[in-house]
C-alpha cells in the first residue's frame, strides 16, 4: 500500500500525449510536435555565451555541492538583473535558487499551505492543481473566457478570495501565450490588499504565487506588468517564480529562482534544503556571470522572440485561413511566451473510422493519427474536457515542420462527418 497522496496522484496529461507522438517518431513518423513547452536545441540553442561559462566552470572543477540557497554570486547576479529589467529592488538573501522554477512552486506550496487551505488559480493554468493535491489543498478554480484572452478577471476571481490562503497567478500565461493587461492585475491587486485588511493578527494572510517564468517573451506593444510595481504595498505577500529556462531556450540548465517575502522565502529555504532541490553549481556559477553580460543578452533575446513570433505567427495566420475557408478554427493573437491558443471545434463529428470525437482528448488523439499534428487540450489544464481550445507550443518544432502540417489538418478536417 502507498499513501492516499500518491494513491490518488493523476499522472500528467501532456506526458501521455507526448509519450504517443515518441511512440510514432520511433516508428518514423514526421509528427508535428506541439505539445511540450520546450525547445528543440538543433533549432532554438542556448546563448553561446552561456555555454562557454558552463563549460569554463566544469573546467574549473565546479562539480561539488553549491550552498543550498543558491550561490552567492548568482543570488547577487539575479538582484542587479531584477532590478535593472524590471524595477524590483530584492535582497540577495530574499533570492532562492532551485533545480528550475517547479521546486520553487511546489515549496511555495508547501511554505503557506497547509491541508484543507482553499488555493485560488485560473483555469487553463499549468500544474496548479497538481500542486494542490501534493500540498493538500483545496482547489478552487476559476473558469476564464475567450473573451479575455483566458485571463482571469478581478470579477471572475473576486467570488473566491474570503478565506482563501493563496491566488496562484501566471503572466505570460501557460498555456495561452496571453498576457494580464494593467487594468486587469490592478483591479486583482486591489481586490488582495482590500482581503488582507480584512484578516485578523491571527489570520494567515492571502498571498499572491506570481510566475513569470516567461516575462522577456512579449511580442509588439505586448507590456509584462506585475503585482510589486504596480501595488507595492502588495510587497509582503507576493512571491515571485522566475528563472532562466524559457527566455533563454535552457530548460536543460536546470536553474530557476524565487524572490519574495523574507518570512516565505526563509520557509522554502529549509524545505528545498531538507528536498536537496538545488541547481547543478557549474550552471550556477555561468548563468551568474551570463546574466552581467547584458549586450549579449539584449541581443540574445533579440534573435530569439524574432523566431518564436514567425512561428507563432505562421501558425495563428494558418488557423486565419483556414477559419476564412469555413473550417471550425480560431486562434487568439499571441502576445507572449512559446504558446498560441488555437480553437479546432470538432466535438461531435465522426472520424473516418466511424468513431465519435466526444472530448478533446478525442480531438487530440485524432489529429496525432490523421493529421501527424500533436498538440494539448485546455482539458489537460483544468478546463472541461468538452472544451474546443487547445495549447500549441512553437519550441519544439522548425518552422517548416508547422507549415507542412497546416494542410494535413485541413485534410483531417475534411474528411470528418
Amino acid at each position: 500500500m502507498v499513501s492516499k497522496m500518491a494513491g490518488s496522484l493523476i499522472g500528467s496529461e501532456i506526458i501521455k500525449i507526448g509519450n504517443e507522438v515518441n511512440d510514432m517518431i520511433r516508428k518514423g513518423e514526421e509528427i508535428c510536435n506541439l505539445t511540450i513547452g520546450d525547445f528543440d536545441p538543433k533549432i532554438y540553442p542556448i546563448p553561446d555565451e552561456l555555454q562557454a561559462e558552463i563549460a569554463a566552470a566544469y573546467a574549473a572543477g565546479n562539480t561539488n555541492y553549491p550552498p543550498a540557497n543558491g550561490m552567492a554570486d548568482l543570488r547577487t547576479a539575479v538582484a542587479e538583473f531584477t532590478t535593472e529589467r524590471l524595477g524590483l529592488t530584492y535582497s540577495v538573501n530574499d533570492i532562492l535558487v532551485a533545480g528550475g522554477s517547479r521546486p520553487l512552486i511546489y515549496a511555495t506550496y508547501l511554505a503557506l499551505i497547509d491541508p484543507g487551505d482553499k488555493v485560488v488559480f485560473p483555469v487553463p493554468s499549468w500544474n496548479n492543481n497538481h500542486y494542490c493535491h501534493l500540498s493538500g489543498a483545496e482547489p478552487v478554480m476559476v473558469e476564464t473566457t475567450v473573451e479575455n484572452n483566458f485571463m482571469p478577471t478581478a470579477a471572475e476571481v473576486a467570488p473566491h478570495l474570503k478565506g482563501a490562503t493563496l491566488l496562484a497567478l501566471c503572466s505570460p500565461l501557460n498555456p495561452t501565450g496571453t498576457v494580464f493587461s494593467r487594468e486587469d492585475l490592478e483591479a486583482i491587486c486591489d481586490l488582495v490588499i482590500a482581503e488582507n485588511k480584512t484578516r485578523t493578527a491571527g489570520e494567515k494572510p492571502l498571498y499572491i504565487m506570481y510566475d513569470q517564468i516567461y516575462w522577456m517573451l512579449t511580442f509588439g506593444e505586448t507590456q509584462h506588468y506585475d503585482p510589486v510595481n504596480l501595488r507595492p504595498e502588495l510587497r509582503d505577500y507576493v512571491i515571485y517564480i522566475d528563472g532562466i529556462s524559457k527566455c533563454f531556450a535552457a530548460t536543460g540548465v536546470r536553474v530557476g529562482y524565487a524572490f519574495g517575502p523574507s518570512t516565505v522565502i526563509d520557509k522554502m529555504k529549509s524545505i528545498l534544503g531538507h528536498v536537496g532541490a538545488w541547481a547543478p553549481k557549474a550552471e550556477q556559477v555561468a548563468t551568474a556571470k551570463y546574466l552581467k553580460q547584458g549586450a549579449a543578452v539584449d541581443e540574445f533575446l533579440a534573435g530569439f522572440k524574432q523566431k518564436v513570433q514567425r512561428s507563432l505567427d505562421a501558425l495563428y495566420n494558418g488557423l486565419q485561413d483556414l477559419k476564412k475557408q469555413g473550417y471550425p478554427v480560431d486562434a487568439v493573437v499571441p502576445q507572449g511566451a512559446i504558446y498560441l491558443t488555437a480553437q479546432i471545434n470538432a466535438i461531435g463529428k465522426t472520424t473516418p473510422e466511424g468513431k465519435l470525437l466526444a472530448t478533446n482528448k478525442d480531438i487530440t488523439f485524432y489529429l496525432i493519427s490523421r493529421a501527424r499534428l500533436a498538440v494539448v487540450p485546455f482539458g489537460a489544464f483544468g478546463t472541461d474536457e468538452t472544451s474546443t481550445w487547445f495549447r500549441m507550443s512553437v519550441g519544439g518544432a522548425s518552422l517548416e515542420s508547422m507549415e507542412a502540417a497546416l494542410p494535413r489538418l485541413k485534410e483531417a478536417l475534411d474528411v470528418l462527418k
